[in-house]
């Protein structure tokens, strides 16, 4: 009986309370069971069992079917998009509506607490990009500085048959120092930080542009409001592994940054490239996108297929 459903247990339960009865009342009104076989009052008996337990069947499935569904809910919810979980059924019974309401505030809770780790997990990765963008900044980059200048003093003291090796040597040295300085841009954007969001957003769409020669625009729509850092930041990590996408996997030629302000704030990311199916959203990035997005009370939408390009959405209320 264990492993049968609730419904059948009670089920087989009724049964055997209206057999009894029906065993104890024939005793009662001392029917011989012989006679009652031969006679019409087991056909009665029959039938009033039957009604019985076909009312008990409807009426129990009615009852419990509110609890049906809220396990089908608790088995379908999408912990990523949580504001989809079962909504109240109306005509419920008392203990399904408190199991109901048990659950929502179950899903909140873990929502609250996920969030609340997730954001402090990102807020740790920020800090530790922005200690390794300023190590490399102020340590290693005037290391490389500090070694140009010696090979700058080498230069004009060397003897000519040296000259070109040392000068190559120099040009090695002020290719690392560039390829620093972006890296260190990359881990923790200045420009967000020294002039704000549009601007940030401007200078990342032209050195994308200027570095893989994909034609690139960035167009903001609308008076930016009060956003926090938070908010800032994942419109610029979105942007910035959007664009990392379209550059090492759309094969694209043109690629549109929209910041819109109007109603609510939009990002908008579009390419002409080669497009993706779903089988290859993991390999992108998505993931933690949405997480992202979801940390600041923001939703991430992608549309994409083959040979159609790709469109990358975030929405923040």
């Amino acid at each position: 009986m264990k492993s049968r459903s609730l419904l059948a247990q009670v089920l087989a339960v009724n049964l055997l309370l209206v057999a009894g009865t029906v065993l104890v009342a024939t005793m009662a009104v001392d029917l011989h069971f012989a006679s009652v076989v031969k006679g019409r009052e087991i056909v009665v008996l029959a039938l009033a069992v039957m009604a019985t337990l076909l009312g008990n069947w409807l009426l129990l499935r009615r009852r419990f079917r509110p609890l049906d569904q809220v396990i089908s809910a608790m088995e379908e919810i999408d912990l990523a998009e949580p504001e989809q979980a079962l909504l109240r059924k109306r005509g419920a019974s008392a203990e399904v509506q408190r199991l109901q309401a048990a659950f929502h505030r179950m899903i909140a809770r873990l929502e609250s607490e996920r969030r609340a780790a997730g954001r402090a997990a990102i807020q740790g990765q920020e800090r530790e990009r922005r200690r390794i963008a300023q190590d490399l900044h102020d340590e290693v980059n005037q290391a490389l500085t500090a070694v140009l200048l010696r090979l700058q003093a080498s230069i004009e003291h060397a003897p000519l048959e040296l000259r070109r090796e040392l000068l190559e040597t120099k040009r090695l040295a002020n290719q690392a120092m560039e390829e620093l300085l972006a890296l260190a841009r990359q881990l923790r954007p200045a420009v967000l930080d020294d002039h704000g969001l549009i601007a940030a957003l401007h200078s990342q769409v032209r050195d994308f542009s200027d570095q893989t020669g994909i034609h690139a625009t960035f167009n903001a729509r609308g008076a930016m409001p009060t956003i926090t850092p938070e908010q800032q930041l994942v419109l610029y990590r979105v942007t910035q592994e959007s664009l990392s996408n379209v550059a090492q996997h759309a094969e694209a030629k043109k690629v549109d940054v929209e910041l819109s302000f109007i109603g609510r704030t939009l990002l908008r990311i579009r390419d002409d490239g080669r497009g993706f199916t779903a089988s290859r959203n993991g390999g992108l990035g998505l993931t933690g996108m949405r997480e992202r997005a979801l940390l600041v009370g923001g939703h991430l939408s992608i549309w994409s297929a083959e040979g159609h390009g790709t469109r990358v959405e975030l929405t923040i209320r």
